[in-house]
């Protein structure tokens, strides 16, 4: 993404959507985010995001909390309930050099896995991460296959667990997994 907004402001390259908005909270514009990771760090320490609706544009964020598994916020320009409530649906969206830092070696953003090529201890090519979600207890890999025949293409579905994931190389942009061709 390159450009600028209607404000003027320079839309950042990097901007990787954290969550969307679900509601209203309060009677003063207050919104609740559905945040797509279960600490939602992204949203509560960066003091501006960016949301589609109507078009993309960046807000100052005034505050943060969590409240139960969503995000809470006031952003600026959003002054009523009625305003709040005609976000439902937006995305939110935060420049990835914005995110936190991560504590250990080991630990990754989901922005950063999508992209990387897949490979299991025998050197076979699995794929490409396209996406990740969440089943509750872990996230998974969802790995799409490169095929000439775009109906032989298959997904595949993959826990990202150590017990699976033996290395992650970003630099190399690769994935070594504990994964059969058959599986």
């Amino acid at each position: 993404m390159s450009g600028k907004t209607a404000s003027g402001v320079e839309i950042p390259d990097d901007l990787v959507q954290v969550g969307f908005v679900y509601g209203a909270y309060g009677l003063v514009g207050g919104v609740r985010v559905r945040p797509f990771s279960d600490d939602a760090d992204a949203l509560l320490h960066v003091t501006t995001w960016w949301l589609d609706k109507p078009g993309l544009r960046d807000v100052s964020v005034k505050r943060a909390k969590l409240h139960g598994g969503d995000v809470v916020a006031q952003l600026s320009g959003v002054a009523d309930r009625d305003e709040a409530e005609a976000l439902k649906g937006t995305a939110v969206l935060v420049s990835r050099s914005q995110f936190p830092q991560l504590d250990e070696e080991n630990e990754f953003y989901w922005a950063d896995l999508i992209g990387l090529e897949v490979e299991n201890l025998q050197g076979e090519r699995l794929g490409t991460v396209h996406d990740m979600m969440s089943n509750g207890p872990q996230s998974i890999l969802r790995i799409t296959s490169q095929s000439v025949d775009a109906e032989a293409a298959q997904e595949r579905l993959i826990p990202f667990v150590d017990q699976f994931v033996i290395k992650v190389d970003k630099d190399a942009k690769k994935i070594v997994v504990d994964w059969g061709l058959d599986y």
